[in-house]
């Protein structure tokens, strides 16, 4: 970076009990906006997936992805448009990385969300636009382990540890206090850009930066909004990410291909009567 000195992230191993997800608030509140437009020039990189492989699209923003998009840039200043609810801390915290060490300038323009490991991504910017409409939202880590009593008390501790790093991340990017951070980060903190400007998780507010616009989305996108919304109704309900994408692609409701690496009892299983019953009843409830 040659404008800001801001640390590199820790890189952690990945558990491997731990499934990752965007908080189900977040990730409703990012499933009812559009789909923002890509910008075409040569030098940006539009994330406007979940962090880590979404399926519903076959993509999703990962480490991987976006080291090809930097090496196709080159050696020139770097835009990146956002707009994730975020997901896999993991790949967020590599992204950051790999942003932090390119040798240029890198501005962050928050198109919609910044939210959760999207909003550690954005930390990595020089510069951090935000336009009317646009929100950063950051948290404690998030994530589900599955195990015994040994397994909850280490996931506990690296949690613990999975925080500080996050805490690391923002505190030396905004200059805010460190008490302040966590507090922030306690309450899981929505910021429009006002308040990111304040509390130094943005730089500059711009008015031709906005949030994606409804009335202008195509039949496509907002076929994939609907999908995304059922997904996020079910993530309310407490239904994990694989049981999401196990759930409505054995109910036919489109997505990429599953993943044919899972386990033949996880993938074939077969619908369950009382998740499509406790599915119909989530959705009722979204509409009162």
């Amino acid at each position: 970076m040659t404008l800001r000195q801001i640390p590199e992230a820790r890189a952690f191993q990945r558990p491997q009990n731990f499934q990752w997800d965007a908080p189900a608030d977040v990730l409703a509140r990012w499933a009812e906006t559009p789909l923002a437009a890509a910008d075409g020039s040569d030098n940006s990189i539009s994330m406007f997936d979940e962090i880590g492989e979404d399926f519903w699209t076959g993509g999703g923003v990962t480490a991987k992805r976006v080291a090809g998009a930097l090496r196709a840039i080159g050696d020139t200043d770097v835009v990146v448009n956002l707009n994730s609810p975020g997901g896999d801390m993991f790949e967020g915290i590599a992204i950051y990385n790999l942003l932090r060490a390119h040798k240029h300038k890198v501005t962050v323009n928050v198109l919609g969300w910044a939210a959760s490991a999207a909003s550690i991504i954005a930390m990595a910017g020089d510069e951090i636009a935000m336009g009317t409409g646009t929100f950063i939202m950051i948290h404690n880590a998030w994530g589900g382990v599955i195990g015994n009593r040994h397994d909850m008390r280490e996931a506990a501790g690296l949690f613990d540890s999975f925080d500080a790093a996050l805490a690391d991340i923002y505190e030396a990017r905004t200059g805010s206090a460190r008490a302040d951070i966590e507090a922030m980060m306690d309450a899981e903190t929505f910021m429009g850009p006002a308040d990111a400007l304040k509390a130094g998780f943005a730089d500059t507010v711009s008015a031709d930066i906005n949030a994606p616009d409804a009335q202008n989305s195509d039949t496509k996108d907002r076929g994939l909004m609907a999908r995304r919304q059922t997904e996020a109704a079910l993530a309310r309900a407490g239904f994990t990410r694989q049981a999401r994408s196990d759930m409505l692609s054995e109910m036919g409701v489109g997505a990429a291909a599953r993943d044919a690496g899972r386990q033949n009892a996880a993938r074939d299983a077969g619908i369950d009567a009382a998740d499509v019953q406790r599915l119909l009843t989530t959705m009722r409830s979204q509409e009162t």
